[in-house]
């Protein structure tokens, strides 16, 4: 049964309570006059976001209600001006509505002055400050050219957010990238390496910035790092690498020691203020990658408030203390070296409370301090303000006066209510408090509610309450039934007036009144506690074992206080009980009829009152049920009357009387022990026997201090131990039994260990117990013996190595030594082999298995019991390629005698070197001499990969890369291919072979819409190496697809099968791998045009009857089908332009039942448009194009020839007013041609030149660029003209306007330069 009595919520709302009552503060009520009090306002550093209105609070309270005024930036801010502002009625908070206006307009520091008659209260400085998520600068990032080993610093420099911004690096995929103590992001967001390897070649470390305010992300360009690994590159190579890019790096970075990356140097200094989180940072250079640890110069780390992160290399502490300053250390270590940073750490302090002023409420003619003490480093400043003006430039005040910052009043008089104000700042912030001083003549007054009654339980703390005001302050006393309680043992009276009972008892019970008086009056209040008997749970539910599909009780009585009234819940396992008829909660039961097995589990019975509540579990077993009438089946009773008969040496016999058995039979009786000697209040079983017996005859043992019980099982279970018997002693006798495992072990050349498993003190059988060891060499003819107590184990010092002893472990005791011990062979200890394999022949047998062999190491060289032999074995290089570095060497183990063995898993076209060494349980003996030896060539392995790419109507290109394992010189590739269809039924198999230099094939010549498989080989001259694998689809034609059509809505006979149509809107891309085995449908696609759709799809099922069903969408009509079986493509004519369809294909069977459908496929056929031919894609628009283009560059040439003579270029006098419009004034800047223009047909151009001053005279030309809408101000080219001159001018004769605006003859063209 386990029961459970709590009360922790009752006890935790009494200290709640308890804690209110001695921390609320003197409050005025607010019938009487009071200076204001700000009750709530907005934070200091007030950060808003830019799409929303301001809101600056600003709430206070006195009598009379108080009025509010703002200053912004230290002037008056005149809110009734400005009719985005808005003041909340009886309140001072202020709403500015920035809607069509910038947020940055109302940044500044504001302070609220809520003011009565008594005085004016102010709210702290509100800095409001508009939050900021600028972007990136533009910049480009040109690629970091690293040599490995080196270190390296990505810089992020984001840009300055309010507030900062959070700074993380991704990768293109919007990847975190993997940060490790090799490579971690700074506190300023800049990506360190310790040293670059070549997995750090990438182009997309991108640095984003996350502005928590606004929840706005900013990315920075992608920055290129590039990897060299010098040593493996030739000087063109890296010449070429490095063209164009940043370099880090010019010497080779091999291995060193730590050096400090940031802070840089060996000392730096930082600052952080008293509350916050200090943060010291070190990231070192080095190769290998340093690790980072951090000690405190002086003194220990803060416990509990420091942490590592960013790999170590970040400490952390929070609530900084001015203890927390001083030295940091953190040092960077490696195998090579170590280095070390010291970080002095200097601890500021913004100004806090030591003791903030209090409200005071005076009587006239009293006296009274207003105390403002802070604290700070540097040294805060403390002003005092009357009413929001220095106090210092107050009205004089002659019961005022400050004493080292203390404001002393006395003798003060009604009408000298004002507000204080504590202000104290230094460099790091500030503080002020508002403290009022009222001067009020006032009778006390209780303001607990009147004959309030307390409830408390028996035992628990009661709290009375006397909450009172008056001025004078008053004086409270209490009494019990018109007696004076005073304060003692029994009850405490607190500051507040707060009556406190420690342990209440009935007797405390009754009438309390509490009196508050000073010299205006007296005022009672009378209050009433009641003492409740606490509530106990008297009968409890049990463990029940029931039968099925009988009933469960669980009773579940108490007993309370009569004046509460207790609720009663049932859980099962904790949680609610089923919601199940069956379950009946009765007042003090629980009652489950027709019990199940799902039923079993813990019910608990919890009994809850207003105060208190107490609870009590039991456990439900189910088990089968019996015929009826159904039978309880418990334990059974323990068996009773133990009595020791027949007492020998080493025998007894144990009597007993069965206890009841519970209508469950006993099956057998439990016999234990306890050797009170030498296991005090330890049982052990001893035997059993059935259950129809009542005696045992009992094995004693010698020197034991025996007592005995019996525990009766039955099917339910065990019953409880009887009684003990009384106490057999044993005479003590020499030992029985001798130590067993006794084992030899060799420990070193010179020694062996004997050790054993010591004998129990039951198998001691008397005092004294010691051990009797001897050893000898193996046929030997004298012992060597020594005699132990209390150990397990011997070494024999000064033995030969690797001999064979006879070692033997006696018990003996103070009675005579035990029976003859058994001989244990056993070797001393073993040395290394001195000799190491010799004659080594390898024999290869192909280019991965070789033949190993070699002579026997002599047994006399052992040194000990040969364990085998090890290979080692390692490739040295391949003989087709060079390789970097040798591999390391692999270890092959062979037991025992073994000397000729094979060597697996080789590479071919290889050359390898291997060493032998024999082995025994000591270790390796020496190395032999290595031998190499060489693998001739083997096939190749798979290519890299294999690609395929330009998929047209009967061609392909296939890619593909080298094998990464050569094995030999390559020969070749091998090319098979071959088609197949939804049905994997195959076409016949093709074969190219290529030589080794080609990495690609066109192969042409294939079936337009036909799915192949690909197989590549590589060869060399053992053949051909496994393939590699790639299936492709070409395309499909355009011109099929438009083959009669069946006007929607009619059926037709099965068309003959089209090739699959081209796609627009397609689930899948046109190019993709076959469907997955037991895929029916595969892609759906779909074409629309104005009055028609194409449907395709992919169908790798038997042939079946398939259908394409459509309908308008939204639409109650029935599916139309058209059957369209033979084929993957269907066009569907007659649809509405402007509708949308829901269309899907469908495979039925013979008994037009749906076996196989796709998804619904949503259509929608575009609107009705005027068809017009975009001449962009006409052939004879291009051809047109490219003649036209073609003259110009002619026309080009011969002008760079005419200029090339010295000549000046001749302009027209005139030219047609209209244009053609195909050829306009070409610009130098733009790369058109903008020095002549020749719209005129047969028109010589007349020649003119242009002044040596550069200008143009008015009579000769007036054109100009700027008539023409070709350029601005004039130009000069390079020999001085003026561009203007050849540009093409407006025509002022409107008879030359008529003529032909036909394109100019290109024959006339060039007869104008001759």
């Amino acid at each position: 049964m386990d029961r459970k009595r709590s009360c922790t919520l009752c006890e935790g709302a009494v200290m709640l309570l308890l804690l209110g009552h001695m921390t609320t503060g003197l409050e005025v009520p607010l019938d009487l006059p009071q200076p204001p009090t700000i009750t709530h306002q907005s934070p200091k550093d007030y950060i808003i976001d830019p799409r929303e209105n301001i809101i600056i609070h600003c709430e206070a309270k006195g009598k009379p209600h108080p009025s509010f005024s703002w200053t912004r930036n230290g002037t008056h801010f005149d809110v009734e001006k400005d009719s985005k502002v808005i003041m909340k009625p009886n309140s001072g908070t202020l709403v500015i509505d920035i809607s069509g206006e910038k947020a940055e307009a109302y940044e500044g520091v504001y302070q609220c002055i809520a003011r009565n008659e008594h005085g004016s209260a102010l709210s702290s400085n509100i800095v409001i400050r508009q939050s900021r998520s600028p972007l990136w600068s533009k910049e480009k990032n040109e690629p970091i050219t690293v040599q490995r080993g080196m270190s390296l610093v990505l810089q992020c420099r984001p840009p300055a957010g309010l507030p900062p911004p959070i700074i993380f690096w991704m990768d293109n995929n919007f990847q975190r990238l993997p940060q490790n103590s090799r490579v971690s992001q700074a506190l300023n967001g800049d990506l360190y390496f310790s040293n670059v390897l070549m997995e750090d070649n990438r182009s997309d470390y991108i640095c984003y910035a996350r502005f928590p305010h606004t929840q706005t992300i900013q990315q920075k360009q992608p920055i290129t790092v590039n990897v060299l690994d010098i040593e493996a590159m030739n000087d063109t190579v890296l010449a070429a690498f490095l063209n164009g890019s940043d370099f880090w790096g010019d010497s080779p970075s091999g291995e060193r020691a730590p050096t400090f990356m940031h802070p840089t140097g060996t000392h730096s200094t930082t600052m952080v203020l008293k509350g916050d989180t200090l943060e010291l940072e070190c990231i070192a250079d080095g190769l290998p990658t340093p690790d980072i640890s951090w000690t405190k110069v002086v003194g220990e780390l803060p416990s509990g408030r420091f942490s590592f992160h960013n790999f170590q290399k970040t400490l952390k502490i929070t609530e900084v203390t001015e203890a927390d300053g001083g030295d940091y250390r953190c040092l960077a270590k490696n195998r090579l070296g170590n280095n070390h940073h010291t970080i002095t750490v200097a601890v500021r302090a913004a100004p806090f409370w030591i003791s903030a002023p209090q409200n005071l409420i005076l009587a006239p003619k009293e006296t009274g301090m207003l105390t403002c003490r802070v604290g700070g480093n540097p040294t805060p400043k403390v002003t005092w303000s009357v009413n929001g003006i220095p106090i210092e430039n107050s009205h004089k005040d002659p019961s005022r006066k400050i004493e080292d910052g203390v404001i002393i009043l006395s003798d003060v008089q009604t009408g000298s209510s004002a507000v204080y104000q504590c202000n104290a700042s230094n460099e790091y912030g500030y503080l002020l408090a508002n403290a009022f001083v009222s001067v009020l003549a006032e009778p006390p007054r209780v303001l607990t509610p009147p004959n309030h009654v307390y409830s408390v339980i028996t035992n628990r703390r009661a709290l009375l309450d006397c909450a009172s005001f008056g001025s004078p302050l008053p004086k409270i006393t209490w009494f019990k039934d018109s007696q004076s309680i005073l304060d003692g043992d029994s009850y405490i009276i607190h500051k507040n007036g707060t009556l406190e009972i420690s342990v209440a008892q009935s007797l405390n019970s009754g009438k309390y009144t509490c009196m508050a008086s000073n010299n205006l009056g007296n005022k009672e209040n009378h209050v009433y506690l009641e003492v409740k008997e606490p509530t106990r749970i008297l009968t409890q539910p049990g463990y029940n074992v029931v039968h099925r599909n009988s009933m469960a009780v669980f009773e579940c009585k108490v007993k309370h206080d009569p004046t509460l009234f207790p609720s009663m819940i049932w859980l099962k396992d904790n949680g609610e009980l089923p919601d199940d008829p069956r379950f009946e909660v009765g007042p003090d039961s629980l009652t489950i009829r027709d019990v199940t097995e799902d039923d079993e589990g813990t019910y608990t019975c919890i009994r809850n009152t207003t105060l208190d509540h107490d609870s009590a579990s039991a456990t439900l077993r189910v088990v089968e049920a019996t015929p009826t009438p159904p039978i309880v089946l418990e334990k059974p009773d323990p068996p009773t009357d133990l009595e020791l008969t027949d007492q020998r040496e080493r025998s007894v016999r144990l009597t007993w009387t069965p206890g009841d058995e519970n209508n469950s039979p006993i099956n057998l009786f439990l016999i234990q022990y306890e050797d009170s000697l030498h296991e005090p209040g330890v049982w052990h079983n001893m035997t059993s026997v059935s259950g129809t017996s009542t005696t045992s005859q009992l094995d004693l043992s010698p020197y034991v201090y025996y007592s005995f019980r019996v525990l009766a099982l039955n099917d339910v279970g065990p019953s409880e131990p009887s009684a003990p018997s009384r106490q057999y002693r044993t005479n003590p006798a020499q030992p029985d039994m001798n130590p067993s495992d006794v084992e030899v072990i060799g420990t070193s050349p010179d020694s062996m260990t004997v050790t054993w498993r010591e004998l129990t003190g039951l198998e001691s059988n008397g005092p004294g117990l010691q051990y009797k060891v001897s050893w000898r060499m193996k046929d030997a003819d004298r012992w060597t013996s020594l005699t132990l107590a209390n150990v397990s184990q011997y070494m024999v010092t000064g033995t030969p190595t690797f001999e064979l002893y006879e070692v033997t472990v006696q018990a003996v005791n103070d009675y005579g030594p035990g029976p003859r011990p058994e001989v244990v062979l056993g070797y001393s200890g073993e040395d290394l082999p001195t000799v190491a394999p010799e004659n080594i022949q390898v024999s290869v047998q192909n280019g991965t298995v070789a033949e190993v062999r070699w002579d026997a190491v002599p047994l006399s060289t052992v040194q000990g019991r040969l364990k085998g032999y090890k290979v080692s074995y390692w490739k040295m290089r391949s003989l087709h390629k060079q390789d970097s570095e040798p591999e390391k060497p692999q270890a092959l183990i062979f037991s025992g005698n073994e000397t000729e063995v094979r060597l697996p898993g080789l590479h071919p076209y290889s050359q390898y070197a291997l060493n032998i060494r024999a082995f025994n349980g000591k270790g390796d003996g020496p190395t032999s001499s290595d031998k190499q030896f060489e693998t001739p060539e083997g096939v190749p392995g798979p290519p890299t990969h294999l690609k395929v790419r330009n998929l047209n109507l009967d061609s392909l290109i296939l890619e593909w890369a080298p094998p990464l394992e050569d094995n030999g010189h390559l020969t070749g590739y091998l090319l098979k291919y071959q088609s197949f269809n939804t049905t994997d039924e195959l076409g016949p198999i093709k074969e190219v072979t290529l030589p080794a230099n080609e990495t690609s094939i066109t192969l042409d010549n294939l079936k337009y819409s036909t799915r192949y498989k690909f197989y590549l080989n590589a060869m060399t001259v053992k053949g051909s190496g496994p393939a590699i694998t790639e299936e492709a689809v070409t395309i499909m034609d355009e011109a099929l697809i438009r083959h009669p059509a069946v006007e929607a809505g009619k059926g037709s006979a099965p068309p003959s099968p089209p090739p699959t149509p081209p796609v627009t809107q397609s689930l899948q891309p046109p190019f993709h791998k076959a469907p997955p085995a037991g895929r029916m449908f595969g892609s759906v696609n779909s074409s629309v045009e104005e009055d028609h759709a194409v449907i395709s799809w992919e169908y790798s099922w038997p042939d079946r009857n398939v259908y394409v069903e459509y309908v308008v969408d939204n639409s109650k009509e029935p599916w139309k089908t058209e059957f369209v079986n033979g084929t993957r493509t269907y066009q569907l004519r007659g649809l509405k332009p402007g509708m949308s369809y829901r269309v899907r294909v469908v495979a039925k069977d013979h008994s037009d039942a749906t076996v196989h459908s796709t998804e619904e496929l949503l259509i929608t056929v575009p609107a009705m448009t005027n068809k017009q031919v975009d001449i962009a894609t006409q052939g004879w628009f291009i051809g047109l194009m490219c003649a036209i283009a073609l003259l110009i560059l002619v026309l080009l040439i011969v002008c760079f020839i005419k200029r090339n003579k010295g000549g000046k270029y001749p302009v027209k006098e005139k030219e047609d007013a209209h244009q053609d419009p195909e050829i306009q004034p070409m610009k130098e800047d733009d790369g058109t041609f903008g020095e002549y223009s020749d719209t005129e047909d047969h028109k010589p151009l007349k020649g003119s030149r242009t002044p040596s001053n550069g200008t143009v005279k008015k009579d000769d030309s007036d054109d100009s660029l700027v008539d023409y809408g070709e350029g601005g101000d004039g130009q000069f080219n390079e020999d001085g003209s003026f561009i203007g001159q050849y540009s093409g001018k407006k025509e002022k004769d409107t008879a030359e306007g008529n003529e032909s605006s036909e394109a100019p003859s290109p024959v006339n063209a060039m007869n104008s330069f001759v």
